[in-house]
């Protein structure tokens, strides 16, 4: 066909091909959207995908993509997809994959490759992609044979979701000429197609007996959970109402317990962690996060570890015992084995700590209001908390993206639902996150609350919340400036603050200029009202001018300074203790 010809073609009506057939794989496993950006590499599916009515989210980056699917998986409980083209497609996407990686998010990545013909002989966009993302991924593999796509297909999804131990993000890519290639149905079983039920692992029972005698003889009990809890809400509250135990969560697990529940210890974390005899750690690494459960910060602790993948058994400190097992299984099998018998708590402990978490929430609260700006007469990010807080309904969908704005947010957005930049720290994720999360869940406010440093890596991406119709708040906390690195400068290197600084740009016109309602706030008594037009007119930006000389609780903890042991300041000085250094 010459270049200028208006005669069409259809080159992808074959309903036999490789690509029909993936594409009808990803319906039969109840795939409603995939998130991606078109190539011709993955033109042949994605015709397929859109002919099934699969909805395609189309999206301005790559990663972006990745981090919807990622979102997608997290609030859904179904796999992510996405799809991406050859070359620069497939390695935009290696951060994304990365977070997903530590996140465990079940995401699957299709990636395009050059044709088997052209292989190794210089083709456009021809990289070892697999080679790159093989190690942050469950498994990478180029499908290069028609009729065992579909089983290979079969087989990453099966990775992704945990049947081959940790789930998390994987990556197949089929070259386009097998995409193009028939195959015939008797060749594709009906197994492959077919969704797998979810994977639980019971709990040995004599395990389950020692974890009892251990956490029930415990005069100092703490419960610490992360994103493999997710799935045992209702057994863990059980589990905490009939020991008594404290509870910590963190922010892979926020809204697991109600933040009024009476063993919510969150405004105590230290002490509590000091303080443990006994701490049982459900579906979680003893990372960064909590000091890599070192003696220096649980100088007490025994730790019993409870997860359904070896990774989160066998990290930094053993459990004694450990429990391979479903975390909601296990916490009731405890339950049922310990009876009647009596927790061993010591309540006088337990009820002081209450009473400081009580107290400084109280506290807390009581000065909200008070401090509105900082010394430069710019808002105070606290504020943007307090007037969310007002407006905001009981069940909506908090996002927060930042460095020093998540100090703010991890205590200010009091969301039952909640995601942020995760243990990989990955900035960026905020806006991607939320028009996933909108596109879910429809009916619930979605409120993305970003720093202006992290606002900006996928700020685009307000155009594919316009575009499909993603009804999302973003608040963008705008102090022009990366403010934690540039803390760190002023206060540690001798006042020499180079490269951390920004400007305060218009945010509010970007968003306009990009179809969505777009204000600027720079007093915090107009931050309410703002805030409520924008919820009436989603997708909104709402640009608030924040102060730079608030410091956050993050910067004044060391968070921004890289210490020799740990990440904070108090438990680099105790581990240097603990090592007599």
């Amino acid at each position: 066909m010459s270049q200028g010809s208006d005669v069409r073609q259809d080159l992808n009506a074959d309903e036999r091909t490789c690509a029909s057939w993936i594409a009808r794989f990803l319906k039969a496993r109840g795939i409603d959207r995939i998130f991606g950006l078109q190539g011709g590499h993955i033109q042949p599916i994605w015709d397929h995908v859109a002919r099934l009515g699969i909805r395609i989210i189309d999206v301005r980056d790559e990663g972006a993509a990745v981090h919807m699917a990622h979102a997608h998986a997290e609030l859904t409980g179904q796999f992510g997809v996405a799809m991406v083209t050859a070359g620069p497609g497939v390695t935009n996407t290696v951060t994304a994959m990365a977070n997903a990686s530590l996140a465990r998010a079940p995401v699957l990545l299709i990636g395009g490759c050059t044709s088997r013909p052209q292989a190794n002989m210089g083709p456009l966009q021809d990289i070892p992609h697999v080679d790159i993302l093989r190690p942050v991924t469950r498994y990478a593999r180029t499908a290069r044979v028609p009729e065992q796509v579909v089983r290979e297909l079969d087989e990453a999804v099966g990775c992704a979701t945990g049947y081959a131990g940790e789930p998390g993000p994987v990556y197949i890519e089929i070259p386009t000429d097998v995409l193009r290639t028939p195959v015939l149905p008797q060749l594709v079983l009906d197994e492959w197609m077919q969704a797998k039920p979810q994977r639980t692992i019971p709990p040995d029972p004599a395990t389950v007996a020692e974890a009892v005698d251990v956490f029930w003889s415990a005069k100092r009990p703490l419960v610490i959970t992360g994103r493999g809890a997710r799935g045992a809400g209702a057994a863990l509250l059980r589990f905490l109402d009939a020991t008594g135990a404290l509870y910590l969560d963190t922010q892979e697990s926020r809204g697991l317990v109600p933040a009024d529940h009476p063993s919510t210890a969150a405004a105590v974390r230290a002490a509590a962690m000091t303080d443990a005899d006994v701490v049982l750690v459900v579906g979680r690494k003893l990372d960064y996060q909590v000091g890599y459960g070192s003696p220096a910060v649980f100088p007490h602790a025994r730790f019993i570890r409870l997860s359904d993948v070896p990774g989160e058994l066998i990290d930094n400190r053993r459990g004694q015992p450990e429990l391979l097992a479903s975390p909601h299984l296990a916490l009731e099998a405890m339950l049922q084995a310990a009876g009647n018998r009596e927790p061993g708590i010591d309540k006088a402990w337990a009820g002081k700590l209450r009473g400081r978490h009580s107290e400084r929430i109280a506290k807390s609260a009581a000065e909200s209001g008070r401090q509105t700006t900082g010394s430069d007469g710019k808002i105070h990010p606290r504020a943007i908390f307090d007037a969310i807080a007002v407006v905001a309904d009981t069940d909506y969908i908090g996002i927060a993206d930042g460095g020093d704005l998540l100090s703010f947010a991890r205590t200010g957005l009091q969301a039952r639902t909640y995601m942020d930049a995760g243990a990989f720290g990955c900035l960026g994720v905020g806006v991607p996150f939320a028009v996933a999360a909108a596109l879910a869940m429809p009916d619930r406010q979605v409120i993305s609350v970003n720093g202006d440093g992290a606002f900006g890596i996928n700020a685009m991406e307000i155009d594919t919340a316009v575009r499909h119709g993603a009804k999302v708040v973003f608040v963008v906390s705008n102090n022009a400036a990366w403010n934690i690195e540039r803390l760190d400068q002023e206060m540690n290197y001798g006042g020499r603050v180079v490269g951390t600084t920004l400007r305060h740009s218009d945010y509010a016109a970007l968003a306009r200029a990009l179809g969505a309602h777009g204000e600027r706030v720079e007093r915090p008594g107009d931050l309410q009202q703002a805030l409520e037009r924008a919820l009436d007119n989603a997708p909104a930006l709402v640009d608030v001018v924040t102060s730079q000389s608030v410091v956050s609780s993050d910067a004044r903890k060391g968070l921004g300074f890289v210490y020799d042991f740990q990440a904070l300041t108090a438990w680099d000085e105790a581990e240097r203790k603990r090592r007599g250094v």
